[in-house]
């Protein structure tokens, strides 16, 4: 693939009219920043002498190390197409750095950078492909959102059932703009629930491409009048968003994970794989299902996996092997939701899947029965244990498992670790409307 140069972007901001450019990063909690440039800066931003204030970012810097300046990638500038035509409007995506020209610790780009590149190192390769979910909810009077969605549409319906038909649309045409290869999109299993599949691709484009992807959602869902949540369960009782992780190595340009002579054609590498993913699961969860709410979408009922096994075929596992093979063969962890910071989500899944590699761990046997239909005695018996039931237990297992630390680095380690334990304790010790309309009258 060819890479852009300074010359490149600057012929394309003087081709396209190019007025403003927004330098984007991610925070350590997957939020989206940027600052906003003039045509007149361009020369700064290509020299690297874009500067924030690292403090004011929930997680960077303590205020007296508070000065930091932004790396352009050059390969990520792109033009929005929804802005407008005349003084366009263009990004970049950032890498943070500190003023001694050092990569910024915590920086959630850097993170994954680091992690590929130790799998570099052994000549690994690592391909992701995300499913993301999100609902399309109606607005009030005042523009706030609801949770109307005023669509009875289910999974692959389509027009008038599925209201939010035209407003896909849009999202699938702002992405090709952009340079996308969505493979699918369609309605989902509940209402006014959507899917948008892009093609796989090398981890940090993956990673890059699932922050644009959340971004353009939002602005077409306003576009229409609408508001576009990734919320993991944002309605109870009804299906809620996931972010199926199909992730795979290839070594030499080869898939390292078929083997047609393996077991159900998986190499030994892959069921190394598995297993290192199933033996951190328990800490990867907090990076993976990052909210309180993401725990409620984890339930029996609504797809979503609950218990760590896997399998080649069932869905009720957190891991699955879909029937592709060859090229395509991949693991599909089932468990993340959209809300993951997606730098740090594959960092973690990567450096647990090679220590699989590294130790050569075996998997448990593979459950080709529905886990959900099974009970707990019957789960014991085969050593199905459950996904960590709360963000309370997920932090207390990250906590724990130093291959998590090593991967992230001390600081995004204990800043995401010290501000998620304060977000749970602040739930924790909350009082709901459901506790005074259940408890109230009795007691």
């Amino acid at each position: 693939m060819a890479h852009m140069t300074g010359d490149d972007i600057r012929r394309i901001v003087e081709e396209e009219d190019v007025e403003f450019i927004r330098m984007q990063f991610t925070d350590i909690f997957g939020q989206l920043k940027n600052v906003a440039i003039t045509r007149s800066q361009l020369e700064r931003a290509l020299n690297n002498e874009i500067s924030i204030d690292g403090s004011s970012i929930e997680g960077f810097a303590r205020i007296y190390e508070s000065d930091q300046y932004l790396h352009p990638d050059l390969d990520s500038f792109t033009i929005f197409p929804w802005r407008p035509q005349s003084g366009k409007v263009a990004r970049f995506i950032c890498d943070v750095y500190n003023p001694d020209g050092s990569p910024f610790a915590g920086d959630p780009r850097g993170v994954l950078k680091r992690t590929l590149r130790k799998a570099g190192e052994k000549g690994y390769s690592f391909q992701v492909g995300p499913e993301l979910e999100f609902f399309l909810f109606e607005r009030d009077e005042d523009g706030k959102p609801t949770i109307v969605t005023n669509d009875k549409a289910g999974y692959f319906d389509l027009a008038p059932l599925d209201h939010g038909s035209d407003t896909r649309r849009e999202i699938v045409l702002m992405l090709e703009d952009m340079g996308f290869e969505v493979e699918a999109s369609h309605h989902e299993v509940a209402h006014g629930q959507h899917e948008i599949d892009f093609k796989y691709e090398e981890a940090m484009a993956a990673a890059d491409a699932i922050m644009t992807f959340k971004l353009t959602v939002k602005t077409a869902a306003q576009r229409n009048g609408l508001h576009a949540t990734f919320m993991p369960k944002p309605i109870e009782g009804i299906a809620g968003n996931g972010m199926h992780t199909n992730m795979s190595l290839f070594k030499d340009g080869k898939n390292l994970f078929f083997d047609e002579k393996g077991p159900g054609q998986l190499s030994e590498e892959a069921y190394h794989f598995i297993a290192g993913i199933l033996f951190h699961m328990p800490a990867l969860t907090a990076i993976t299902n990052p909210l309180v709410n993401s725990y409620k979408r984890l339930v029996p009922g609504y797809e979503a996996p609950c218990y760590m096994a896997w399998s080649a075929s069932n869905r009720s596992s957190l891991i699955r092997i879909p029937a592709a093979r060859g090229r395509g063969t991949r693991v599909e962890l089932r468990n993340p939701d959209p809300t993951a910071n997606p730098y740090l989500e594959f960092a973690v899944c990567l450096a647990a899947g090679l220590d699989g590699i590294e130790r050569k761990m075996t998997p448990p046997a593979e459950v080709g029965e529905n886990i959900f239909n099974m009970s707990r005695q019957e789960r014991q018996e085969r050593g199905i244990h459950s996904l960590p039931a709360d963000l309370g237990d997920a932090l207390e297992a990250m906590g724990k498992d130093p291959l998590i630390r090593e991967t992230l680095g001390d600081h995004v380690f204990d800043q995401y670790l010290r501000q998620k334990e304060q977000e749970w304790n602040s739930y924790r010790t909350s009082v709901s409307a459901w506790e005074r309309d259940n408890y109230m009258t009795i007691y």
